[in-house]
């Protein structure tokens, strides 16, 4: 399985960025697919879920209103749409993805990185003040 993730990258404070995230080997049934980020010296945290049959999603607080997870299922493609960016949103951005195998969870569940089986290697985002 590789997730790969694009779309990070520089951008002023206010300005908008749109990551993408594929499972280029189209090796597994898609659960949920989901974002993380990882701001220098922090751990690693939750930004946004969607399941991949209904159509729910979760947020982080931080994000809600600003940021936007869609998918496209045909593509086995998950994106973020990142508006109204923040210096506090400057980090490596990780898609996550959840095996159907691996069974039903609630989605609000899913904010916790132990309920993903599989991880992209990272894309930058930086917002600059």
């Amino acid at each position: 399985v590789q997730l790969v993730e694009s779309g990070g990258g520089l951008v002023q404070a206010g300005g908008s960025l749109r990551l993408s995230c594929t499972d280029s080997g189209r090796t597994f049934n898609i659960y949920a697919m989901g974002w993380f980020r990882q701001a220098p010296g922090k751990e690693r945290e939750f930004v946004a879920v969607r399941d991949w049959i209904g159509d729910s999603t979760y947020y982080a607080d931080s994000v809600k209103g600003r940021f936007a997870i869609s998918r496209d299922n045909a593509k086995n493609t998950v994106f973020l749409q990142m508006d109204s960016l923040e210096a506090e949103d400057t980090g490596v951005y990780y898609c996550a993805a959840r095996d159907r195998e691996s069974g039903d969870i609630s989605i609000a569940t899913m904010r916790w990185e132990v309920t993903y089986d599989y991880w992209g290697q990272g894309t930058q985002v930086t917002v600059s003040s």
